[in-house]
């Protein structure tokens, strides 16, 4: 089998390859001259340089697996792979030791005034009083994520002598425990114990900003932060205003909302270090990123589980007639359990009623746990790595399979939740000749609401003026409704309002509407 390389990578990458295939490496290909070549290829290995196209792919007729040597996905047509039959990989571990390594560094810099020092002495001055810096031995640093990143600067900075304070729901007690990290529940609880605070999170309408005045007010006098995760995390204003006041003593900034940016407000600081998105720039990393890359193209090639996967792994076909259509329900269960478990998430069961428990169902809980981890970590998740990823963080996964039938002739349901919290528990199914999409009971109240882009549910005491209200509210925020439903447990008793909207609730929109209308509570999801 012959393989193209169609962007450098590291020469024990290409050796890797040579072992076991024909390789050509021809770097600098455009796209018609990609599509001229490409049919004679069983695998192409790209990096950043060059877009594997759907023109592209289409051409590949024998095509089996692309891989790209790098973290993110972005130049593959994933789609157009998927429709083929194509394999699509990628390195996400390749830069978790420089991005954390970096993340060290920011802190380090930061409390010894490294760059300003610096500077001063290239212009010629002794400033040694000037630099005066801070210990970080036995200071408590805050990680805010602890995914495979988190997880790593929790060890290093435990090897530093920091005590370690962690906030991520989607991680056991028991996982937290081996780390050394003292777990707390909330990031408001976390703020006020910590002397640094390094966060390590995805980009979510949750994660873009949660760091304002109000978390800022929170923090101790003279707290050191560092961002190398996403950019945006810290609101910019808020930042600035912190620094400016001293309640933040300095800042080390990798990541911005817009790159390149070569200006923000905060530069004009001194105590503010910031690079160039340089988490995963080293030479090791590069280097991982190529060697990786190469045994995953090797094991897909040789017809082997190919572990970073991004599309649908393999399923008997005899399988996929039965389950197939409820994949996609399955993945949008697990992100609304997301979004609805606020304490989050350690615990998740996943059931099956009817005609589907008699069959193989595993590839519906790996497409609940990737819908469901995709919305809480910024790894690459998919149904490969699904089950692994859960693992990892130390989330219990099981399955229960009932085959009597009562409403419904088949049925995914899901119960999730953490510790002894409230758990999550909704349930789906496909109704009709077309297999449509149906919420049918959410925290057991029973429904038949159609899946949306976006979605709000109230839970409130039954009584008349409720929905009208709710409705007019929509409507004044200019929020359009596309369908609402409501289920009850007993008449006065308490009731459940669903509603699809056209436009997703903002925080602020969600809390008038409970307190004016009086909800007990409220939840925005957006699939």
């Amino acid at each position: 089998m012959k393989v193209l390389i169609a962007d450098a990578i590291s020469d024990s990458g290409v050796a890797t390859l040579r072992e076991s295939f024909d390789v050509d490496v021809r770097t600098g290909l455009s796209e018609a001259e990609l599509i001229d070549v490409i049919p004679a290829y069983d695998a192409l290995v790209v990096r950043s340089a060059t877009k594997a196209t759907r023109p592209v792919i289409e051409a590949g007729a024998k095509l089996k697996i692309i891989g790209r040597a790098g973290v993110g996905i972005d130049n593959v047509d994933v789609a157009a792979a998927t429709e083929r039959g194509i394999v699509v990989c990628n390195a996400p571990t390749s830069n978790i030791v420089s991005a954390a390594e970096h993340t060290i560094a920011l802190l380090l810099a930061q409390s010894r005034n490294i760059p300003q020092a610096n500077a001063s002495m290239k212009a010629g001055k002794w400033e040694r009083s000037k630099f005066t810096g801070a210990e970080v031995y036995e200071k408590t640093l805050g990680v805010v994520g602890l995914g495979r990143i988190g997880t790593l600067v929790a060890e290093r900075a435990r090897g530093l002598g920091m005590k370690l304070v962690g906030y991520d729901p989607y991680i056991s007690e028991e996982r937290a425990a081996q780390l050394g990290v003292e777990l707390v529940r909330s990031i408001d609880e976390l703020l006020p114990k910590v002397d640094y605070i390094t966060v390590h999170l995805p980009k979510t309408k949750e994660t873009i900003g949660m760091f304002g005045p109000e978390q800022f007010a929170k923090m101790r006098d003279g707290v050191r932060l560092v961002n190398a995760a996403r950019g945006g995390i810290f609101q910019p204003d808020a930042l600035v205003a912190a620094l400016e006041s001293g309640k933040v003593a300095s800042a080390g900034i990798d990541v911005f909302e817009v790159e390149p940016c070569t200006d923000a407000p905060f530069f004009r600081f001194e105590n503010v270090i910031v690079t160039p998105h340089l988490g995963a720039s080293t030479e090791e990393a590069q280097d991982r990123a190529g060697d990786q890359i190469a045994e995953l193209i090797t094991a897909g090639l040789n017809g082997h589980m190919v572990a970073t996967a991004v599309n649908i792994a393999p399923v008997p076909p005899e399988v996929m007639e039965k389950v197939g259509p409820y994949i996609p329900l399955a993945e949008s269960l697990g992100k609304m359990v997301a979004q609805l478990a606020r304490e989050g998430v350690t615990e998740v069961d996943v059931m099956t009623v009817g005609g589907l428990a008699e069959t193989d169902t595993r590839i519906l809980r790996t497409s609940l746990l990737k819908g469901l981890l995709e919305q809480v970590t910024a790894e690459s998740v998919n149904f490969v790595n699904a089950d692994y990823y859960a693992e990892q963080r130390g989330i219990k996964v099981t399955e229960t399979k009932r085959s009597e039938i009562h409403d419904y002739m088949n049925l995914v349901a899901v119960r999730a939740g953490a510790g002894k919290g409230e758990p999550v528990e909704v349930a789906a199914a496909l109704i009709g000749k077309k297999n449509e999409p149906r919420l049918v009971s959410l925290f057991g109240y029973d429904l038949d609401m159609m899946p949306g882009d976006f979605m709000a549910f109230f839970l409130y005491e039954d009584k008349p003026g409720v929905i009208g209200k709710v409705g007019t509210l929509l409507g004044d925020a200019r929020i359009n409704i596309a369908t609402m439903q409501v289920g009850r447990t007993t008449k006065g008793g308490q009731a459940l309002m669903g509603v699809n909207v056209d436009s997703p609730l903002s925080d602020e929109l969600l809390a008038a509407i409970v307190r004016e209308v009086g909800m007990e509570d409220a939840w925005s999801v957006e699939l």
